[in-house]
């Protein structure tokens, strides 16, 4: 199941937004919410903003919250405000003021995540095994363990 969030047409880049949401893709939402609040950027405030709802839309949709990720996060680009500054000997230069269109889908993952970390056991996506103390082992392809 997922839960889905888009903000359409933010006046930011999309190339300095995908800055800011790059730093929390596939991290837990709690984690996500606490690394976006830290941030000094304009794009981690609009990012908040998204996050928020569709945590709200999980939330409707009676998704485990333990186990909710950031599964997919993009910042695709909007139309183009252009504007022209006036040059020396009459020439002009173009100005493009971007916009962004912001997509947010969350997940939830086989594990519960507590806070923050993911418990004992083992993550299919990176085939690593977690052991009890917080140490991750690569596992071989084909041994059974």
């Amino acid at each position: 199941m997922e839960a889905k969030a888009i903000t359409r047409y933010l006046r930011i880049s999309p190339r300095k937004m995908r800055l800011v949401i790059n730093t929390v893709r596939y991290k837990p939402v709690a984690q996500a919410f606490s690394i976006l609040e830290h941030l000094n950027k304009k794009g981690a405030q609009l990012a908040v903003k998204t996050l928020k709802s569709a945590h709200a839309n999980a939330k409707v949709k009676k998704m485990d919250e333990a186990r909710l990720f950031v599964k997919e996060i993009k910042a695709d680009g909007g139309p183009v405000l252009k504007r022209y500054m006036s040059r020396s000997m009459g020439r002009a230069d173009v100005i493009l003021k971007r916009m962004t269109h912001l997509s947010v889908v969350l997940g939830e993952r086989e594990i519960a995540v507590s806070k923050g970390k993911i418990e004992a056991g083992e993550t299919k996506a990176k085939g690593l095994k977690i052991l009890k103390s917080g140490k991750k082992t690569k596992q071989a392809a084909g041994a059974a363990g």
